[in-house]
Protein backbone atom coordinates (compact mmCIF):
# COMPACT_ATOMS: atom_id res chain seq x y z
CA UNK A 1 0.00 0.00 0.00
CA UNK A 2 1.14 3.54 -0.78
CA UNK A 3 0.78 5.73 2.31
CA UNK A 4 1.32 9.05 0.50
CA UNK A 5 0.88 9.44 -3.26
CA UNK A 6 1.46 12.60 -5.30
CA UNK A 7 0.15 13.16 -8.81
CA UNK A 8 1.81 15.92 -10.85
CA UNK A 9 -0.50 16.59 -13.80
CA UNK A 10 -4.19 16.21 -12.98
CA UNK A 11 -5.58 15.04 -16.30
CA UNK A 12 -7.35 11.91 -17.50
CA UNK A 13 -4.52 9.49 -16.70
CA UNK A 14 -3.33 11.02 -13.44
CA UNK A 15 -6.89 11.43 -12.19
CA UNK A 16 -7.87 7.90 -13.20
CA UNK A 17 -4.83 6.45 -11.45
CA UNK A 18 -5.67 8.28 -8.23
CA UNK A 19 -9.31 7.17 -8.37
CA UNK A 20 -8.37 3.58 -9.19
CA UNK A 21 -5.91 3.29 -6.29
CA UNK A 22 -8.38 4.86 -3.88
CA UNK A 23 -11.11 2.47 -5.03
CA UNK A 24 -8.74 -0.48 -4.52
CA UNK A 25 -7.79 0.70 -1.03
CA UNK A 26 -4.15 0.78 -2.10
CA UNK A 27 -3.45 4.38 -1.13
CA UNK A 28 -3.69 6.48 2.02
CA UNK A 29 -3.51 10.17 1.19
CA UNK A 30 -3.23 11.73 -2.27
CA UNK A 31 -1.82 15.17 -3.04
CA UNK A 32 -1.71 16.71 -6.48
CA UNK A 33 -0.55 19.63 -8.55
CA UNK A 34 -1.43 20.99 -11.97
CA UNK A 35 -0.39 24.31 -13.51
CA UNK A 36 -4.05 24.81 -14.43
CA UNK A 37 -5.89 25.90 -11.24
CA UNK A 38 -9.16 24.66 -12.74
CA UNK A 39 -7.85 21.10 -12.82
CA UNK A 40 -6.74 21.33 -9.19
CA UNK A 41 -10.14 22.68 -8.19
CA UNK A 42 -11.95 19.95 -10.11
CA UNK A 43 -9.73 17.23 -8.62
CA UNK A 44 -10.49 18.45 -5.09
CA UNK A 45 -14.22 18.77 -5.77
CA UNK A 46 -14.39 15.26 -7.23
CA UNK A 47 -12.39 13.78 -4.36
CA UNK A 48 -9.60 12.66 -6.70
CA UNK A 49 -7.02 14.25 -4.40
CA UNK A 50 -7.03 15.20 -0.74
CA UNK A 51 -4.76 18.22 -1.06
CA UNK A 52 -3.64 20.49 -3.89
CA UNK A 53 -0.06 21.68 -3.62
CA UNK A 54 0.85 25.30 -4.21
CA UNK A 55 3.66 24.02 -6.44
CA UNK A 56 4.92 20.68 -7.73
CA UNK A 57 7.58 20.62 -5.01
CA UNK A 58 4.97 21.32 -2.33
CA UNK A 59 2.67 18.58 -3.66
CA UNK A 60 5.37 15.89 -3.46
CA UNK A 61 6.88 16.92 -0.11
CA UNK A 62 5.41 14.01 1.90
CA UNK A 63 4.99 11.51 -0.94
CA UNK A 64 6.35 7.99 -0.92
CA UNK A 65 5.56 7.69 -4.63
CA UNK A 66 5.28 10.50 -7.18
CA UNK A 67 3.62 10.07 -10.59
CA UNK A 68 4.49 12.50 -13.37
CA UNK A 69 1.42 12.68 -15.59
CA UNK A 70 2.49 15.49 -17.90
CA UNK A 71 2.93 15.87 -21.68
CA UNK A 72 6.17 14.10 -22.62
CA UNK A 73 7.89 17.29 -23.81
CA UNK A 74 7.39 18.72 -20.30
CA UNK A 75 9.26 15.91 -18.56
CA UNK A 76 12.43 17.96 -17.92
CA UNK A 77 10.39 20.84 -16.53
CA UNK A 78 8.28 18.58 -14.30
CA UNK A 79 11.24 16.59 -13.03
CA UNK A 80 13.20 19.71 -12.17
CA UNK A 81 10.15 21.04 -10.34
CA UNK A 82 9.63 17.97 -8.14
CA UNK A 83 13.22 17.02 -7.27
CA UNK A 84 13.70 19.80 -4.65
CA UNK A 85 10.60 18.60 -2.79
CA UNK A 86 11.31 14.86 -2.74
CA UNK A 87 11.88 13.21 0.60
CA UNK A 88 14.61 10.61 1.04
CA UNK A 89 13.47 7.25 -0.31
CA UNK A 90 10.74 8.63 -2.57
CA UNK A 91 10.06 6.86 -5.87
CA UNK A 92 9.18 8.75 -9.05
CA UNK A 93 7.48 7.21 -12.07
CA UNK A 94 5.75 8.54 -15.20
CA UNK A 95 2.96 7.65 -17.64
CA UNK A 96 4.45 9.02 -20.86
CA UNK A 97 3.73 7.46 -24.25
CA UNK A 98 7.39 7.64 -25.32
CA UNK A 99 10.12 6.13 -23.22
CA UNK A 100 13.48 6.97 -24.81
CA UNK A 101 12.72 10.69 -24.70
CA UNK A 102 11.48 10.46 -21.10
CA UNK A 103 14.62 8.67 -19.93
CA UNK A 104 16.81 11.22 -21.73
CA UNK A 105 14.89 14.11 -20.21
CA UNK A 106 14.97 12.65 -16.69
CA UNK A 107 18.73 12.24 -17.04
CA UNK A 108 19.02 15.87 -18.18
CA UNK A 109 16.99 17.07 -15.19
CA UNK A 110 19.04 14.99 -12.75
CA UNK A 111 22.59 15.88 -13.70
CA UNK A 112 23.16 13.56 -16.65
CA UNK A 113 22.05 10.18 -15.26
CA UNK A 114 18.68 8.56 -14.63
CA UNK A 115 18.33 8.07 -10.86
CA UNK A 116 17.87 4.54 -9.54
CA UNK A 117 14.57 5.60 -7.94
CA UNK A 118 12.98 6.64 -11.25
CA UNK A 119 10.79 4.03 -12.97
CA UNK A 120 9.69 4.68 -16.55
CA UNK A 121 6.14 3.48 -17.25
CA UNK A 122 3.38 3.71 -19.83
CA UNK A 123 -0.24 2.58 -19.24
CA UNK A 124 -1.86 1.43 -22.48
CA UNK A 125 -5.26 2.90 -21.72
CA UNK A 126 -7.12 6.11 -22.32
CA UNK A 127 -9.93 7.75 -24.22
CA UNK A 128 -10.21 10.65 -26.63
CA UNK A 129 -11.42 12.75 -23.68
CA UNK A 130 -9.04 14.76 -21.52
CA UNK A 131 -9.07 16.45 -18.12
CA UNK A 132 -9.57 15.16 -14.60
CA UNK A 133 -13.36 15.46 -14.95
CA UNK A 134 -13.23 12.56 -17.42
CA UNK A 135 -11.13 10.33 -15.14
CA UNK A 136 -12.40 6.80 -14.54
CA UNK A 137 -11.50 4.43 -11.68
CA UNK A 138 -11.67 1.38 -13.98
CA UNK A 139 -9.66 2.89 -16.84
CA UNK A 140 -6.68 0.54 -16.44
CA UNK A 141 -8.48 -2.68 -15.55
CA UNK A 142 -7.43 -5.46 -17.91
CA UNK A 143 -5.04 -3.23 -19.82
CA UNK A 144 -1.29 -3.46 -20.17
CA UNK A 145 1.22 -1.20 -18.52
CA UNK A 146 4.73 -1.16 -19.98
CA UNK A 147 7.72 -0.62 -17.70
CA UNK A 148 11.06 0.10 -19.37
CA UNK A 149 13.85 -0.41 -16.81
CA UNK A 150 17.12 1.48 -17.21
CA UNK A 151 20.74 0.65 -16.40
CA UNK A 152 20.67 1.99 -12.83
CA UNK A 153 17.18 0.72 -11.98
CA UNK A 154 16.47 0.05 -8.30
CA UNK A 155 14.57 -3.23 -8.14
CA UNK A 156 12.57 -2.28 -5.05
CA UNK A 157 11.38 0.91 -6.76
CA UNK A 158 10.35 -1.08 -9.83
CA UNK A 159 8.50 -3.59 -7.64
CA UNK A 160 6.54 -0.80 -5.93
CA UNK A 161 5.45 0.70 -9.25
CA UNK A 162 4.50 -2.75 -10.54
CA UNK A 163 2.39 -3.35 -7.42
CA UNK A 164 0.70 0.03 -7.89
CA UNK A 165 -0.43 -0.82 -11.43
CA UNK A 166 -1.49 -4.33 -10.50
CA UNK A 167 -3.69 -2.82 -7.78
CA UNK A 168 -5.45 -0.96 -10.61
CA UNK A 169 -6.18 -4.26 -12.35
CA UNK A 170 -3.52 -3.73 -15.02
CA UNK A 171 -1.13 -6.35 -16.45
CA UNK A 172 2.47 -5.16 -16.24
CA UNK A 173 5.10 -6.17 -18.80
CA UNK A 174 8.68 -5.03 -19.28
CA UNK A 175 10.54 -4.13 -22.45
CA UNK A 176 13.50 -2.10 -23.62
CA UNK A 177 12.74 1.58 -24.23
CA UNK A 178 13.72 1.63 -27.93
CA UNK A 179 11.54 -1.39 -28.61
CA UNK A 180 8.64 0.29 -26.83
CA UNK A 181 8.91 3.39 -28.98
CA UNK A 182 9.04 1.40 -32.22
CA UNK A 183 5.97 -0.64 -31.27
CA UNK A 184 3.84 2.29 -30.17
CA UNK A 185 4.81 4.39 -33.15
CA UNK A 186 3.03 1.69 -35.17
CA UNK A 187 0.05 0.97 -32.94
CA UNK A 188 -0.72 4.43 -31.55
CA UNK A 189 1.38 7.38 -32.67
CA UNK A 190 1.04 6.94 -36.46
CA UNK A 191 -2.71 6.14 -36.26
CA UNK A 192 -3.31 9.40 -34.40
CA UNK A 193 -1.28 11.35 -36.94
CA UNK A 194 -3.26 9.76 -39.80
CA UNK A 195 -6.62 10.47 -38.16
CA UNK A 196 -5.77 14.14 -37.60
CA UNK A 197 -4.46 14.49 -41.15
CA UNK A 198 -7.50 12.80 -42.70
CA UNK A 199 -10.05 14.97 -40.88
CA UNK A 200 -8.04 18.10 -41.64
CA UNK A 201 -7.93 17.17 -45.34
CA UNK A 202 -11.70 16.71 -45.47
CA UNK A 203 -12.29 19.99 -43.65
CA UNK A 204 -10.36 21.83 -46.38
CA UNK A 205 -12.50 20.48 -49.23
CA UNK A 206 -14.97 22.86 -50.87
CA UNK A 207 -17.91 20.53 -50.25
CA UNK A 208 -17.04 19.78 -46.62
CA UNK A 209 -20.47 20.98 -45.46
CA UNK A 210 -22.01 18.05 -47.35
CA UNK A 211 -19.42 15.50 -46.23
CA UNK A 212 -19.71 15.60 -42.46
CA UNK A 213 -23.55 15.49 -42.15
CA UNK A 214 -23.54 12.38 -44.35
CA UNK A 215 -20.74 10.56 -42.54
CA UNK A 216 -21.67 7.21 -41.01
CA UNK A 217 -20.37 4.87 -38.36
CA UNK A 218 -17.24 4.00 -40.32
CA UNK A 219 -16.17 7.64 -40.36
CA UNK A 220 -16.86 7.98 -36.64
CA UNK A 221 -14.85 4.84 -35.83
CA UNK A 222 -11.92 5.76 -38.06
CA UNK A 223 -11.64 9.33 -36.83
CA UNK A 224 -12.55 8.97 -33.13
CA UNK A 225 -8.96 9.51 -32.00
CA UNK A 226 -8.81 12.83 -33.85
CA UNK A 227 -10.84 14.14 -30.88
CA UNK A 228 -7.85 13.52 -28.60
CA UNK A 229 -5.78 16.36 -27.15
CA UNK A 230 -3.83 18.00 -30.01
CA UNK A 231 -1.22 19.33 -27.59
CA UNK A 232 -0.57 15.90 -26.11
CA UNK A 233 -0.29 14.18 -29.47
CA UNK A 234 1.88 16.92 -30.92
CA UNK A 235 4.28 16.27 -28.05
CA UNK A 236 4.18 12.49 -28.49
CA UNK A 237 4.82 12.58 -32.24
CA UNK A 238 7.62 15.11 -31.79
CA UNK A 239 9.23 13.05 -29.02
CA UNK A 240 9.12 9.89 -31.16
CA UNK A 241 9.62 11.53 -34.56
CA UNK A 242 12.25 9.11 -35.88
CA UNK A 243 10.06 6.02 -35.44
CA UNK A 244 6.90 7.77 -36.62
CA UNK A 245 8.60 9.32 -39.67
CA UNK A 246 9.94 5.94 -40.77
CA UNK A 247 6.50 4.36 -40.60
CA UNK A 248 4.83 7.37 -42.23
CA UNK A 249 7.18 7.07 -45.21
CA UNK A 250 6.20 3.40 -45.56
CA UNK A 251 2.50 4.28 -45.32
CA UNK A 252 2.86 6.95 -48.03
CA UNK A 253 4.65 4.42 -50.24
CA UNK A 254 1.85 1.89 -49.81
CA UNK A 255 -0.85 4.50 -50.50
CA UNK A 256 0.93 5.54 -53.67
CA UNK A 257 1.01 1.89 -54.73
CA UNK A 258 -2.75 1.65 -54.19
CA UNK A 259 -3.26 4.81 -56.21
CA UNK A 260 -1.19 3.36 -59.06
CA UNK A 261 -3.15 0.09 -59.01
CA UNK A 262 -6.44 2.00 -59.16
CA UNK A 263 -5.22 4.17 -62.02
CA UNK A 264 -4.22 1.05 -63.95
CA UNK A 265 -7.56 -0.68 -63.20
CA UNK A 266 -5.76 -3.52 -61.45
CA UNK A 267 -8.70 -4.15 -59.16
CA UNK A 268 -7.92 -7.76 -58.34
CA UNK A 269 -4.66 -6.61 -56.76
CA UNK A 270 -6.49 -3.92 -54.81
CA UNK A 271 -8.92 -6.54 -53.52
CA UNK A 272 -6.02 -8.83 -52.60
CA UNK A 273 -4.54 -6.06 -50.42
CA UNK A 274 -7.92 -5.58 -48.73
CA UNK A 275 -8.27 -9.33 -48.14
CA UNK A 276 -4.72 -9.62 -46.80
CA UNK A 277 -5.33 -6.73 -44.41
CA UNK A 278 -8.64 -8.14 -43.21
CA UNK A 279 -7.09 -11.55 -42.62
CA UNK A 280 -4.24 -9.99 -40.66
CA UNK A 281 -6.61 -8.00 -38.45
CA UNK A 282 -8.81 -11.02 -37.80
CA UNK A 283 -5.76 -13.13 -37.01
CA UNK A 284 -4.50 -10.72 -34.37
CA UNK A 285 -7.86 -9.37 -33.15
CA UNK A 286 -7.80 -11.39 -29.94
CA UNK A 287 -4.47 -9.80 -29.04
CA UNK A 288 -5.67 -6.22 -29.58
CA UNK A 289 -6.59 -4.41 -26.36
Amino acid sequence: MIQQLAIVGLGLIGGSLARSLRSAGFVGKISGYDPDPAQCEAALKLGVIDRAGTSAADAVALADLVVLSVPVLHTVEAMRAVVPGLKVGAIVTDVGSTKQSVLRDVATACGGEVPAWFVAGHPIAGTEKSGVANSQPALFKGHRVIITPHAKQDLAAKAQVLAMWEACGARVVEMEAARHDAIFAATSHLPHLLAYSFVDMLDRLDHKHEIFPNAGGGFRDFTRIASSSPRMWHDIVKANKECVSELLAKQIEDLQKLQSLMAADRWEEVQHIFERARAARERYLAQIE
